[in-house]
């Protein structure tokens, strides 16, 4: 059944016009050199909360290292964090791992071109599955993301509050009738590109827009009233020492953050959420076990999270003699060896500025 906000709209009209634009304006991006399903998956996933300018040298090392789901499912998993290293939300290459994994076992190599296999994977939500079934298989499959609520938003003067599950949803079953039955994957791109490029969140490019005679956000001069979202929760700040603990050799210590979590399973430097009532030398000695005379402050990073903010405070420290941190997850490294460990942006700003 069609849905009420498709009701005297050119879907005719609006394929062609979304379609043509699309093939004569995109841009140049190496994961449109293939229509391969693996090389498709890998792109969608770093693309997730992530602008097309940073994934592009990512995509580019990440597949001349892993140019195949077997290359990918046979790595181990510190090759892997540290391609990924600085492009953050460090959960979806884990999970892409192990989805690999499941298709090289399960689907002999084959990456599953129906919706309930493919969506049956770690990390595969409805707009990756979409997504990899419309440009890779030319599947007729709704790929929604925040271009494409924004797009239909204003095209079709939807104003629901684009942060509610009820609304993704809303949008997905509105394109299983308006996604080009002859030419998805130029249908579904050409949503993206053109929320990427000219329907803007801020500031649209209506006069440049090849669908604009389709508008009713244009035709009404609703445009910047839509898409209707939301307001995020206030960031949490938290106030963070880290230590560049050296011992008599000058290695440093590192540890590895817990199995599951924010940045699981990364390195970072010893650090811990300050306390009011004991020094930072007293707090450190108290968390690790270790006694350490701390030097000066050496530098301050702030570290923006979707919810939380960090604001690291950075000291140097040694200790005497050659202790073994007291875990299984610290070590001690020369610098030279730190290059093959793969850290959160925040303590790649450490190592650049106190290290290097």
């Amino acid at each position: 059944m069609e849905q009420k906000q498709l009701r005297n709209f050119n879907i005719t009209g609006f394929q062609h016009q979304l379609v043509s634009w699309f093939q004569e304006n995109q841009r140049e991006l190496p994961w449109r050199i293939s229509k391969d399903p693996y090389r498709v998956w890998v792109s969608e996933i770093m693309l997730q909360q992530t602008r097309v300018e940073t994934v592009i040298p990512y995509y580019n090392a990440f597949m001349r290292e892993f140019p195949t789901l077997e290359a990918l499912a046979e790595a181990e998993e510190d090759r892997i964090l540290k391609a990924w290293e600085g492009l953050g939300y460090y959960s979806r290459v884990r999970n892409l791992q192990t989805a690999v994994r499941e298709v090289v076992e399960r689907y002999e190599g084959e990456v599953p071109n129906t919706r309930e296999e493919i969506s049956s994977l770690k990390g595969v939500g409805p707009y990756t599955a979409g997504a990899v079934l419309s440009i890779a298989y030319g599947k007729p499959e709704p790929a929604v993301d925040g271009n494409v609520m924004r797009v239909l938003s204003r095209v079709l003067l939807v104003d629901e509050d684009i942060a509610k599950a009820s609304t993704r949803k809303l949008f997905e079953k509105i394109l299983y009738d308006l996604v080009s039955k002859e030419d998805p994957s130029s249908f579904n791109q050409g949503l993206m590109e053109l929320g990427a490029l000219i329907c803007t969140p801020t500031s649209p490019g209506c006069l440049l827009c090849p669908v604009r005679e389709h508008c009713r956000a244009y035709d009404q001069g609703k445009q910047e009233e839509l898409p209707i979202k939301s307001k995020k929760k206030k960031q949490t700040s938290k106030q963070m020492a880290a230590v560049v603990l050296r011992n008599e050799r000058g290695e440093v210590m590192i540890e590895k953050r817990p199995e599951t979590g924010l940045l699981a399973r990364l390195w970072q430097f010893p650090n811990f959420e300050v306390a009011d009532q004991l020094s930072v030398e007293e707090q450190f000695m108290k968390v690790y076990d270790i006694q350490v005379e701390l030097g000066e402050q050496i530098q301050k990073v702030e570290h923006v999270f979707s919810h939380l903010i960090w604001n690291i405070t950075v000291y140097e420290g040694q200790v005497s003699g050659q202790p073994d941190g007291g875990q299984a997850t610290r070590r001690w490294i020369s610098i030279k060896e730190i290059e093959k460990y793969a850290f959160p942006v925040s303590h790649q700003k450490i190592i650049q500025k106190s290290l290097l």
